[in-house]
């Protein structure tokens, strides 16, 4: 509690007090073709100003969307739309926005060879990425983190590749696959059912692919690889008590993590607040790691 006090009193100097000039980062909308899925797919870069000055290697953060959106939705739907430039300036980092599909579950699905998103993201970004841009190319400079899917799509990778990312965040994760406990009425289930039914084949099926691959049963995995982890969410969410018990399992397996509960609902004007929190987190991560641009 009182490191949290500490957090918002530090973001409260440091995390949005923005120099008066502006801020120039550049945003590069680049092709990346997926060789596993066999499609062709973008993703949004955004280079911190001093990218072009300095002759360095950067840390990245790969910033995840959610279910039903897209690669730009972070550039375009934020009420403040230079949110992620801001914050690429602010703490002299790469951000990348990958491709994840409108319900992929940043997962490669048992059964659909069009959804090979863990491989996708993990392989052919990460190396495209890494090839096109000075970056550090190790786990101590790279981070990852994301909105409602891409919450748990940013544990999910996080926990199941420990060699490539440092530090993972959630923010209003769907951390539990399982859209039952999910606070929910009955129409929007009855409308995403198809969709994880693609993915993952029918709730209740002999083969558990829901509780396989929802990282709230995944604590032991995130204990033994002793990877940072910040995850939020908003008391209104549909998604809290998911959350909730995510953060009593990696209490009860004492896994050291950053929980808050905030208020505002599953909304755009509640991650626009949440992710310099992440960012914040993640700086300190990459400092002690000793990944900081120079």
């Amino acid at each position: 509690m009182i490191a949290m006090h500490i957090l918002r009193f530090l973001i409260c100097l440091t995390g949005f007090t923005y120099p008066l000039s502006g801020f120039s980062a550049k945003v590069d909308t680049l092709d990346v073709p997926s060789t596993s899925m066999n499609r062709s797919m973008r993703a949004a870069v955004v280079l911190p100003e001093s990218y072009a000055k300095n002759k360095g290697a950067y840390p990245v953060l790969y910033l995840l969307h959610g279910g039903g959106g897209q690669f730009s939705d972070w550039l375009k739907q934020t009420p403040d739309k230079m949110l992620v430039h801001k914050l690429a300036d602010q703490y002299n980092l790469i951000i990348v926005m990958p491709e994840g599909d409108r319900l992929s579950g940043y997962l490669d699905s048992p059964t659909q060879k069009d959804n090979l998103f863990e491989t996708y993201l993990t392989k052919e970004v990460i190396s495209k990425i890494d090839n096109t841009y000075r970056t550090i190319r190790d786990s101590k400079g790279r981070v990852i983190t994301g909105l409602s899917m891409g919450g748990h799509g940013a544990l999910y990778l996080a926990t199941r590749h420990p060699e490539l990312y440092c530090a993972a965040g959630s923010m209003s994760g769907a951390v539990d696959l399982n859209y039952k406990t999910w606070r929910i009425d009955p129409t929007f289930e009855k409308r995403i059912e198809p969709e994880f039914n693609r993915i993952l084949g029918p709730l209740g099926s002999t083969t558990d692919t829901y509780t396989a691959n929802s990282v709230v049963y995944m604590t032991d995995k995130m204990k033994a690889n002793g990877q940072k982890i910040i995850i939020d969410c908003g008391v209104d969410d549909f998604l809290i008590e998911p959350n909730r018990e995510l953060h009593r399992r990696l209490v009860y397996s004492k896994v050291e993590h950053d929980y808050t509960e905030h208020p505002g609902g599953h909304t755009w004007e509640y991650w626009q607040n949440s992710l310099p929190y992440h960012l914040l987190f993640f700086q300190k991560v990459l400092k002690a790691n000793g990944s900081i641009a120079q």
